[in-house]
């Protein structure tokens, strides 16, 4: 005998039933509350994410391909956020030193720009990180810079230590 999943009571024969996308084994009576689920769909559905070597095999296979297409055939792997700048680490100290040298309270600075004062207020305590475009708004209206700048250089990748170890990124060879 095996509890159902769902009101708990015994049954000899459970059903395989799909509810809120979950796959539970539920009695008769419960097999209504959802779609009933082939277990021949089931076993060939779970192989997708099988983790058996033929599996694994294919799925590496793919993904290493399409990683290798995607970074634009110059053999670097290059993904979205390389290009993408970074918010600087001070900007709330950044705005709140603009805002005041133009002589702007909080609640005009909102109205300026369209946006609502608790945004600004949040902004300057370092509670938020600004939208791209509440970012650009607050660039053009206060003429400061929030961005880092998406490193194109890699210049963290210079090696070396300074405490005089040998680490990884001193063995590791660059494909760029």
């Amino acid at each position: 005998m095996v509890q159902c999943e769902m009101c708990g009571a015994n049954t000899s024969d459970p059903k395989t039933v799909k509810v809120e996308g979950a796959e539970l084994d539920v009695c008769d009576n419960c097999a209504d509350f959802g779609t009933e689920v082939k277990t021949q769909e089931t076993s060939s559905s779970s192989t997708k994410y099988s983790t058996s070597s033929s599996g694994s095999s294919s799925s590496s296979s793919t993904s290493s391909s399409s990683s290798s297409s995607s970074g634009g055939g110059g053999g670097s792997r290059r993904d979205m956020f390389d290009e993408m700048d970074e918010v600087v680490q001070d900007y709330d100290e950044r705005i709140r030193n603009a805002r005041e040298s133009e002589g702007l309270t909080q609640e005009e600075l909102a109205d300026q720009l369209n946006e609502k004062a608790s945004l600004i207020r949040k902004l300057e305590r370092g509670d938020v990180l600004p939208s791209d475009k509440v970012q650009t708004k607050l660039e053009k209206a206060l003429g400061i810079s929030l961005s880092a700048g998406g490193s194109g250089d890699d210049s963290e990748w210079s090696g070396g230590s300074s405490a005089g170890e040998t680490t990884l990124g001193d063995v590791v060879k660059r494909k760029d």
